[in-house]
């Protein structure tokens, strides 16, 4: 199915649409200009692969640090047309600040995805409770051009 925003499954089943992350990384702010380095990040591996039946598995890495909420790793693709993506999976994160592999796989359609070249978009996102609703807080976000290959 058609992804126009990104789309993230609860544990109640509930869905919620989730704007566009603002960050590619994050950085602690509070430390000097020059020594500021980066806390928080997520990776795409320039290959991903897609089965006969349509699945297609997503990787990379994160580091994310400080979450007290859930926090996952959502991704998504398209192909021939930039503004339809389709949601790939979600992976839990850890947030304790070393590197993690994270593998989405999904079957958005077993026709909509062919091998080929492919735009990813991964987000480390948190869910924070803030009240009644638990309210996004977006740790990372990265976009690559990638290939898919057949499996």
């Amino acid at each position: 199915m058609p992804v126009r925003s990104a789309v993230l499954a609860t544990a109640a089943g509930a869905a919620l649409l989730l704007p566009a992350a603002p960050l590619a990384t994050a950085v602690t702010h509070d430390a000097p200009r020059d020594a500021r380095h980066v806390t928080e990040s997520v990776t795409v591996d320039p290959t991903g692969h897609i089965a006969a039946d349509g699945t297609v598995t997503l990787s990379g890495t994160y580091r994310c640090t400080g979450g007290t909420g859930p926090v996952f790793v959502s991704s998504t693709v398209s192909q021939s047309d930039p503004s339809v993506r389709y949601g790939i999976g979600g992976t839990r994160a850890v947030c304790d600040g070393l590197e993690h592999r994270w593998v989405n796989t999904g079957t958005p359609d077993a026709t909509a995805l062919k091998p080929g070249p492919a735009h990813v978009e991964a987000t480390v996102m948190e869910l924070r409770a803030t009240g009644i609703l638990p309210l996004p807080a977006f740790h990372a976000r990265h976009a690559q051009d990638i290939t898919l290959v057949a499996n």
